[in-house]
Formats: C-alpha cells, sequence, structure tokens
C-alpha cells in the first residue's frame, strides 16, 4: 500500500489523534503530579504551623505553672466557668433552634436590619416571581438625596434568604446611606412561583432597575450590587439590558466556573464526580419541581468541615458571654432556607457550575435572549478575595479573559473593567465583614464618579491606608493599567479546563436520559406528605428543630442557663486550664483541618485521573473551539473601528481634550483618583464639555481611547487638524493641566508625553493657569 492510498485510508488523522493521545496522557500526568506536589505542600505546611503553634501554647503553660499558679483555685474556677459556659452554650443552641422555627413561621422575612417600604412586587407581574423590591428607609440622622445615584443590592439566592449585604449597619447598605444615596434592596421570598424561570426572574430585576430610575430622573442611572450568585444575576440583567444601569459592582461572584489552582479549589470537581446534573433532577423531582435550597448550604458547609463541625461551636463555647448574640444573628440568615423551582436549577447548574456557558458567550435566557458578556456597556467592578475559597480569584476574573480576545478588544467595546484583591477574607466576609464595609465598599461608593471618568480598559483598583481607623480612615486610590495576562497570571495554567467540556457533555446525556427513563417513576411516587417529610427531615433543619423548644428534653437547659446567668463566674483569662483547653481544641480543630486537605487531595487525585484520561477529553474535545475564534481575532477588522480610524483627523475641541487626556494616560502606570475626580469635574460641569449628553461624552471617550491605542502616532500627529488655530490649543492645554494637577505630581512619562503634545501644536508652556 503506498501512501497515497495510506492517506486515502486516513492514516493522517489516525497518526494525528494518536499523537494528542500521547500529549493528552502526558498532560494528565503532569497535572497529577503537580496535584499531588501542591497538597503534600499544602500539608507539610498546616502540620509545621500547627506543632509551631502546640509548641509555643505548651510553653506558655509551663512558664505560668513554673510562676507559682494556684493550680487548685485554677482547676476548681476553671469547672466550675466550664460547667457554666456549657449550659450557656446549649441554651444559646436552643435559642437558635427557636429562631430558625419562629423564621420558617414567619415566611422567612429578609434579615435587613433597616426598615423598608415595598416598591413593586414581582408576584403581581405579569411573568410573576418571588422577588421584590424595596426602599430602605435612611436612619440615624441620614438623609437620601434624591439627586444622587440610588444603589440597587441583589443579594445571593443560593439557598439562604435576602438581607445579608444589609444585615448590620457596617455594611454595604450602611456605606451607601452615610454617602446619602437613596438605597434600594433586591429582597426574595421563600418558595417560587409555580412557573417562573430564571428569563422571568431577569425580566423582574429589570423592571426593577426602571421603576428605580423613574423614582429618581434627575440622578444617574443606579449602580447596580450583585453578591455572589447576585453577581452573574447583575450581569445576566446588563447584559440583556446594557443601557439600563450605571456601573455595576460584582463581589466574591463567580463567572467562570472551571477555573482554579491545581491543589486549592476543589468545589469545581464536585459537579464531575456527582454526576452533573443529576443529584439536581433527582431531589428537584422527589420536591414535586422544588429544589430545597438546604442542600446548597449543607454543600457549602462541607467545603470547610473545620468550621462546621467545630471552629464555630468552640468559639461560641468559649466566648459565650460576648458572642452568643454575634451567633445568633448569623444562624437567624444562615439557617433560612429557601427553594427554587427544578427548571431555575437546572439552566444554573447547565449552564454555569457544569457548562460554563456564561463566560464563553453560549448562554441561552430563553429560546429568543442570547447572552453576550460583550454587550455590557456599564463599567464593572469586580471585588475577588485571594481567601476565598469558594469563589477563588480565578473564577471571579477569568470570565474576563474569556470574553475579551485581549485589552484592545475592551476598549474597542468602550468598557471599562476595573477589579480588586483582597489578601485574605473569606466568602462571606466579602460582603458582610465589617472591616471590608469600612474599606472597599467604602472606597467602591467614593470612587464610582472616578471610574466612569476611565478611558476604557481593564484596571486594578489599589487602596492604600494613610491615617486614622475605621470610618475616619483616610485612605488613596488609585487604578493601574492591566493587561489580560496580569489577571491570568493568578491562575497557574489554564490547560486543566479542558477536561471540563467532558463533564458538560455527560451532564446533558445523562440528563436527557433521566428525563426518559426515570423522572416520570419518581413524579408518581412525589406526593405531599413524602415532599413535606423529606423537607422536615433535612439534616440541617432536623438538628436545629431537636435543639430547640420543639424538643422537651431542652426545657431544664432553660432553667438551668437562668439560673447560671445570675450566679456566672467566667474563670480568669491566664487560668492554666482554660490555656490547655485552647490546645487542645487547636488540636481538634487542625485534625479537623488534614482531614479537609486528605480529603481535597483524594477528590481532585479522583477526578485527575477520572476525566484527564484521553477517551474522556476526546468527548469534551468539540466544546473547545472557543481558543481558534479568539485567536483568529482581529480588532483592526471590526467595520466599527474602521469607521473610527477613518475619521482620525476629524473631530473638533472636544475630541482633541480628550484625545491628549487619553495620550498621557496610556504612559502611566496608574492614575490617582484626584485626577480622575478633576476629569469628571471639566465632563460634567465646564463648557462646552457639560453642553453635552453622556452619550454623546462616552461616545466621544470611547472614540479617542481606539484612535491612541491603535494608531499613536497618528493620534498625535493630527492634534493641530483638531485644533486649528493658537487660542483653541492654549484652552485646551489649560485644561490638561488642570486635569493633570501640580506639575511636582506627575511622573516623568507623562511629563515627556505633555512636552511631545506642546510639540505637535507648536505651543510652549501656556501663560493662563484654569484654576478650580
Amino acid at each position: 500500500m503506498n501512501k497515497t492510498n495510506l492517506e486515502a485510508y486516513g492514516l493522517p488523522y489516525i497518526q494525528d489523534e494518536q499523537y494528542k493521545a500521547l500529549e493528552r496522557t502526558g498532560m494528565q500526568s503532569d497535572n497529577l503530579k503537580r496535584a499531588a506536589m501542591e497538597h503534600a505542600r499544602l500539608i507539610l505546611d498546616q502540620q509545621t504551623a500547627a506543632c509551631v503553634q502546640f509548641n509555643h501554647s505548651l510553653q506558655d503553660i509551663a512558664t505560668r505553672m513554673l510562676d507559682g499558679h494556684d493550680v487548685y483555685n485554677d482547676a476548681t474556677d476553671y469547672i466550675q466557668d466550664s460547667i457554666q459556659r456549657s449550659c450557656l452554650f446549649w441554651d444559646t443552641l436552643r435559642e437558635a433552634g427557636n429562631i430558625h422555627r419562629e423564621h420558617a413561621k414567619s415566611g422567612a422575612p429578609p434579615v435587613l436590619v433597616y426598615d423598608y417600604e415595598m416598591i413593586m412586587d414581582g408576584r403581581k407581574l405579569c411573568r410573576p416571581v418571588n422577588y421584590a423590591l424595596v426602599r430602605i428607609r435612611p436612619e440615624g440622622g441620614v438623609e437620601a438625596d434624591p439627586k444622587r445615584r440610588p444603589y440597587i443590592i441583589i443579594d445571593p439566592r443560593a439557598g439562604h434568604g435576602a438581607g445579608i449585604g444589609g444585615s448590620k449597619s457596617d455594611s454595604q447598605v450602611g456605606v451607601a446611606m452615610r454617602e446619602g444615596h437613596p438605597v434600594y434592596f433586591v429582597i426574595f421570598f421563600p418558595d417560587p412561583e409555580p412557573t417562573q424561570v430564571l428569563a422571568d426572574v431577569c425580566a423582574a430585576e429589570a423592571d426593577f432597575i426602571r421603576t428605580v430610575t423613574e423614582h429618581h430622573p434627575a440622578a444617574p442611572k443606579p449602580v447596580v450590587i450583585g453578591n455572589c450568585q447576585g453577581g452573574w444575576s447583575t450581569m445576566l440583567l446588563c447584559a440583556t439590558n446594557p443601557d439600563l444601569t450605571g456601573p455595576i459592582v460584582i463581589n466574591g461572584a463567580p463567572m467562570s466556573y472551571w477555573a482554579g489552582e491545581l491543589g486549592k479549589n476543589p468545589m469545581r470537581y464536585f459537579g464531575g464526580l456527582a454526576g452533573g446534573v443529576l443529584p439536581a433532577a433527582l431531589f428537584s423531582d422527589l420536591g414535586a419541581g422544588r429544589f430545597d435550597g438546604a442542600n446548597l448550604v449543607l454543600n457549602f458547609e462541607t467545603l470547610n468541615p473545620a468550621n462546621t463541625w467545630w471552629s464555630k461551636y468552640y468559639e461560641l463555647y468559649r466566648n459565650v458571654d460576648t458572642g452568643a448574640q454575634r451567633f445568633l444573628s448569623f444562624e437567624r440568615w444562615w439557617s433560612g432556607f429557601y427553594f427554587m423551582n427544578a427548571s431555575e436549577i437546572r439552566w444554573i447548574i447547565e449552564n454555569l457550575f457544569v457548562g460554563n456557558r456564561l463566560s464563553r458567550g453560549g448562554v441561552m435566557l430563553d429560546p429568543r435572549t442570547y447572552v453576550n458578556l460583550r454587550h455590557i456597556r456599564s463599567p464593572i467592578i469586580v471585588f475577588a478575595s485571594l481567601g476565598d475559597n469558594i469563589t477563588p480569584p480565578q473564577q471571579a476574573l477569568n470570565w474576563i479573559a474569556d470574553a475579551y480576545s485581549d485589552t484592545h478588544e475592551i476598549k474597542a467595546c468602550g468598557q471599562r473593567i476595573v477589579y480588586l484583591l483582597h489578601d485574605e477574607i473569606g466568602h462571606l466576609g466579602i460582603f458582610v465583614s465589617s472591616k471590608v464595609a469600612k474599606k472597599q465598599h467604602r472606597n467602591i461608593v467614593s470612587t464610582l464618579k472616578a471610574i466612569e471618568a476611565l478611558a476604557p480598559g481593564l484596571y486594578e483598583m489599589v487602596i492604600e491606608e494613610k491615617e486614622g481607623e475605621g470610618l475616619d480612615a483616610v485612605y488613596t486610590v488609585s487604578f493601574q493599567n492591566r493587561e489580560i495576562e496580569d489577571v491570568l497570571q493568578l491562575d497557574d495554567e489554564r490547560n486543566d479546563e479542558e477536561m471540563f467540556a467532558a463533564i458538560s457533555k455527560i451532564s446533558r446525556m445523562s440528563g436527557e436520559f433521566y428525563d426518559i427513563m426515570i423522572r416520570p417513576w419518581l413524579r408518581a411516587v412525589a406526593n405531599p406528605m413524602l415532599v413535606e417529610n423529606m423537607t422536615q427531615t433535612h439534616p440541617l433543619r432536623l438538628r436545629r428543630r431537636l435543639i430547640s423548644d420543639e424538643n422537651p428534653g431542652m426545657l431544664p437547659v432553660k432553667f438551668a442557663a437562668e439560673k447560671v446567668r445570675e450566679q456566672r463566674k467566667p474563670a480568669a483569662d491566664n487560668n492554666i486550664f482554660s490555656l490547655a483547653e485552647q490546645v487542645i481544641a487547636g488540636c481538634v480543630e487542625q485534625s479537623w483541618k488534614q482531614f479537609r486537605l486528605f480529603a481535597d487531595a483524594w477528590v481532585e487525585m479522583s477526578f485527575l485521573t477520572l476525566y484527564g484520561s484521553p477517551l474522556l477529553m476526546t468527548l469534551g474535545e468539540p466544546e473547545r473551539n472557543y481558543e481558534t475564534s479568539l485567536a483568529e481575532f482581529d480588532i483592526y477588522r471590526l467595520p466599527q473601528v474602521q469607521l473610527i480610524l477613518s475619521r482620525v483627523g476629524e473631530g473638533g475641541f472636544v475630541d482633541a481634550v480628550v484625545r491628549i487626556l487619553v495620550l498621557l494616560a496610556t504612559v502611566r502606570r496608574s492614575v490617582r483618583q484626584s485626577r480622575l475626580e478633576r476629569s469628571a469635574e471639566v465632563m460634567r460641569q465646564r463648557e462646552p464639555f457639560s453642553d453635552l449628553s453622556e452619550a454623546e461624552r462616552n461616545r466621544i471617550v470611547h472614540e479617542q481611547s481606539i484612535v491612541v491605542d491603535l494608531v499613536p502616532d497618528v493620534a498625535l500627529a493630527t492634534l493641530p487638524v483638531l485644533l486649528p488655530d493658537m487660542h483653541s490649543r492654549t484652552q485646551a492645554l489649560e485644561i490638561v493641566d488642570y486635569v493633570l494637577g501640580p506639575p511636582a505630581e506627575l511622573e516623568e512619562a507623562t511629563v515627556n508625553m505633555l512636552n511631545e503634545v506642546k510639540t505637535a501644536l507648536g505651543i510652549g508652556e501656556p501663560d493662563i493657569k484654569l484654576t478650580a
């Protein structure tokens, strides 16, 4: 058989597939090695840290004993204290159980600490949903200015109820209210409307935004803040209604579900090992078409067993005198379980958790609505944390690399994307921590005008504390230019995402099999009595009911706790037995953490072994075609870009000033908030800029950013055409000097570019300075 016959029989194709299989085998081996080494490092680091802490604690106890502590008195005090604490501990758990029962009976209202009034009830819309819009009533002497930009907060609907973003005074709600902004909240009710789907929810939220805009006709478009799952909901809203909102802020929002680092982010593997959409479909059908959000909460709790089963309860036991109310306040939200329709949870899993189609532009919200994140025109602020194990920074930020080929495309779309990173805060702390509210959220609120004044592009927001503490602290904020490569550096490599495509396909196939062969039988046996029994005996509900007044065995605890509070005598802080207790508690906590690390390692190694195999990666290969489209992307071929570049020598005074400011911005490593605020002032308050509409100003900034980004030399050379006389050139440079601020603060690159601009315009230093 000659070469021609071999090619006819497809030998080159076979050889190519064999090469790919060998390459994937090598990739699988490399991923397994990297994951194993990372897990081993994490386990060793934690063991080392635990040993060091244990030795220090033992040394402290030995030192105190050698100092002549009265061991007998310490022992009697500790025994009395521990018995009293135990009684108060169980009584607090009893109160938590009662709160769970009463909260459920009252309809699980939002956990907002502020008074509010209903503005719009989504259950009364033509496409009814279990959502509503409420307005927060200002308090504490604060008044909302109806002309200031309104804030709308959307909390996550991921098993819990609404209100966590306003559950304390130092919160997203409190920060915006103290700045004088009207604040609105999107709440939801425990039970979904029978016919609602996510497309209906998105349409209802759009109606909410329009209603807020109508209530504040003199104010800029509302800011929308989305927390966690409310973040991707906000992105869906703005992608399908691009001209509806002002800036959007997404906090700890999972947008790129396949992303993560080997050895560190095991949660992304659960969908594949659990069978994709099957568990949600099964529980939804057993629930007669409703999915119990308590199942999602249970998944969250399994991520950190040390905290779930030990740390939070030991902290309550140890600080029961001062920490009980804080524990109960959080339990009110954490134990309020909400439901979803089967169609809602299935759409979420197929398109987000497993399919990861939102960031890659493959989501259909309904048969008529295609979702493309590049359609969003509002500035986007992304807040993520390196300490978040539920939504790591890679999942919060990698959607940028999926949606845009590079920063040139971000600028071509006229988009401003700003991200900021916290070093250590956990997932819930991103939107509930008082410290985060006083620093990050406060500065987000105060810099939104500056963010809108940014030229299109990708930036990192850097907040540096200058002086003071809490609400009195003074910060300096700067926006540093970034490339998409900077975002991807937070990840290790993205080749580990390739195996997730197979999960999506297997999930669809198994879902279709389930719909045909299993679903009819489950629907036949799912009766109201079975549904109610499953709901009430869910582990998270049952354990709270058993430790409540519903259990008669808890009544003696209640009476004993009343007596204990009257005779409470805590042990001294330096009691050696209290110190020993803390050492033992630390050992238990470390044991749980070690268990979690070993469990994470087992989950990841199992996933990589199964889905990293050449067979399953080949199964998912057809879905991995987005790389080709991005590689072939050429921004110069876009019709709108060609049109803008063809008019590079057209325009007037406003175009010239904006072009000069963009030229100066491109040579700076970062830009300060004060400079952006002066730029925003010029654009909105000074003629001839103030005579333009917001849309017209945005168009000019967009066009000039593209010109400077793609043809900077031509942009500089054609400035004299836009400013034909010396008077207009002098005026333009006066405005530019005012925006730049004191000459001593200018960077060398900025000074050099300013000199190039003056040389191109044939003008020296202007004699007249613009004053504020």
